[in-house]
């Protein structure tokens, strides 16, 4: 964010030129030319070190800045975060009315931020209102895909990363290596029909403590998400552990079922 005065009141404004994810922050911490270099990792006080806006756009989805109307429908709204939006800028203080469209270009001072876990907790909220939608099964609602994007359990932390920032993923599925045929563990596979190990994504990392975090870059994805469930942060915040109690439904699970999994475990997928 930058500060800008109104050309016309002299008022000053807020100018957002980005948005910064936890992805970024791993991505900049794990260091894409290090890694490809076969290098160590940079000193961490080093690298975090540098102004917020120079890892902007690390991961496609910090560039996807989105500003909405306030009258927007919810509707509308899921129809933008059904594109991969995740989250998007709403002003408080707009003073334009009856705009059409749903994405306002108006400049405003102050903003709240609007979430797909926010739309979640709506629907959650409201759902005898909405029985007749959550009540078809989850294959119904073409929730299943035929292509999975996972890693395998043998990937490494650092790799696991990296596949996330090139394919734009926050969140990725492990699954169980195969002895029978020869994989890259360093790669996105498909995991669809694999059994689940576990699953990596930015909400998992809540309780881990920066200053341990580069040190476990090296380590295998399973071996770390394990020991990070248990460091006395993670215990006592009492967040799930990814490995030991992944949050999952089947094609036949109702789409209410779906939804209150998401909201009440504070994930994105499921």
């Amino acid at each position: 964010m930058i500060l800008e005065s109104d050309k016309q009141t002299g008022a000053v404004r807020k100018h957002y030129i980005g948005m910064v994810t936890m992805l970024d922050i791993l991505a900049h911490i794990a260091g894409r030319d290090d890694v490809e270099a076969g290098n160590e990792v940079d000193d961490l006080a080093k690298k975090m070190s540098i102004p917020v806006s120079s890892i902007i756009g690390h991961c496609l989805e910090s560039l996807s800045l989105w500003t909405l109307n306030p009258t927007t429908s919810m509707l509308d709204c899921m129809e933008v975060f059904s594109k991969g939006i995740h989250r998007a800028l709403v002003p408080i203080d707009s003073h334009i009315e009856n705009v059409a469209g749903v994405e306002l270009v108006e400049s405003a001072s102050s903003y709240r931020m609007l979430t797909q876990m926010d739309l979640l907790k709506f629907l959650k909220a409201h759902e005898a209102a909405l029985r007749g939608i959550l009540s078809h099964r989850v294959r119904e609602a073409g929730a299943v895909s035929d292509i999975i994007f996972g890693v395998t359990d043998k990937a490494k932390v650092i790799d696991v990363i990296k596949c996330m920032r090139t394919a734009s993923l926050t969140a990725v599925p492990i699954v169980q290596s195969s002895s029978e045929i020869e994989e890259d563990h360093s790669q996105l596979i498909n995991g669809k029909g694999r059994k689940l190990v576990g699953t990596f994504s930015a909400t998992d990392l809540r309780g881990c403590p920066i200053s341990q975090f580069q040190s476990c870059l090296k380590m295998g994805v399973v071996e770390f998400l394990e020991k990070l469930a248990d460091t006395p942060l993670h215990q006592a915040a009492c967040l799930r552990s990814s490995t030991r109690d992944p949050v999952v439904c089947t094609p036949e699970s109702l789409l209410g079922e779906a939804v209150d999994k998401a909201v009440t475990y504070a994930v994105h997928r499921v």
